[in-house]
């Protein structure tokens, strides 16, 4: 199979989803479930690639069960936190701002600033569980195993550092606090390491087989929105007008790859 054949009408259900979705908003009047659209997604383009590849292979089967257990338990986490709390901060206020600065209705500002954009970056980062699928069967190589080791350590360790917070905020005591213990006191984002890590685990495995080293991408672009643009700097932004507390966690936590926790500057002299 050659890539424009699978990847065509991968992007064709992708935009026809997305401007479904995008309809399906326009009822709402709240865009915030794209979030889980953001994980579910991956999981269809990485079922609808199995399938017309046809293969089977160790490698797609890899991929593709591994993108659904990520997937899955992301996309389902997410709808149930929007579903509990209610619309994210971050789109009511993206909503707002173009409205009051730009003069875009609804419909415009949610299609341009949410689901026209966020439609080609999830095919991006999706590429590995795309190409990573094409080619005949191949036994299983270095690659692909310690990919596979690191997207089930990215999984188990956003999934865990996603239930620490759960619980932390679900005790009326920790109001207005920092959460420091668990993962969170050896990084400040186990959830953004978690799912860069499965999605590298998953590039290594695309690798290991045909064309899917030329997926890297996909990776490369999702390091990019956690540490640098959607990810990181919103939390720490927002976390740093709200919570006192937050510049000394700064100071000792890890920003992203998980390390022991740094002793303050009075405790080194």
């Amino acid at each position: 199979m050659e890539i424009a054949q699978l990847l065509v009408p991968n992007l064709l259900l992708s935009i026809t989803l997305f401007v479904f979705l995008w309809l399906i908003n326009l009822r709402l009047k709240d865009p915030s479930f794209i979030d889980s659209w953001w994980a579910l997604g991956m999981v269809v383009l990485a079922g609808l690639s199995f399938v017309s590849t046809g293969q089977g292979g160790k490698h797609a089967l890899l991929l593709t069960g591994l993108c659904t257990v990520w997937g899955l338990r992301l996309g389902v986490y997410l709808l149930w936190r929007w579903r509990k709390h209610g619309p994210d901060r971050r789109y009511s206020s993206m909503m707002a701002l173009a409205k009051s600065e730009r003069g875009w209705g609804y419909a415009t500002a949610s299609l341009l600033l949410v689901f026209a954009l966020q439609m080609p970056l999830q095919f991006i980062v999706s590429l590995p569980v795309q190409l990573g699928q094409i080619g005949p069967d191949a036994a299983l190589g270095p690659l692909a195993f310690l990919g596979a080791a690191m997207a089930v350590l990215g999984i188990a360790f956003e999934t865990v550092g996603d239930l620490q917070l759960v619980a932390f905020k679900a005790d009326p005591a920790n109001a207005g606090k920092v959460l420091q213990s668990g993962l969170w006191r050896y990084t400040r984002h186990p959830n953004y390491f978690g799912d860069a890590c499965t999605w590298w685990g998953l590039y290594l495995i695309a690798a290991d087989h045909g064309l899917g080293a030329w997926s890297i991408p996909g990776p490369v672009l999702l390091t990019f929105l956690l540490t640098r643009w959607s990810g990181v700097p919103t939390v720490e932004g927002r976390m740093r007008r709200k919570r006192p507390e937050y510049e000394a966690y700064l100071s000792r936590t890890s920003g992203f790859i998980p390390w022991f926790p740094r002793k303050p500057s009075s405790e080194t002299h």
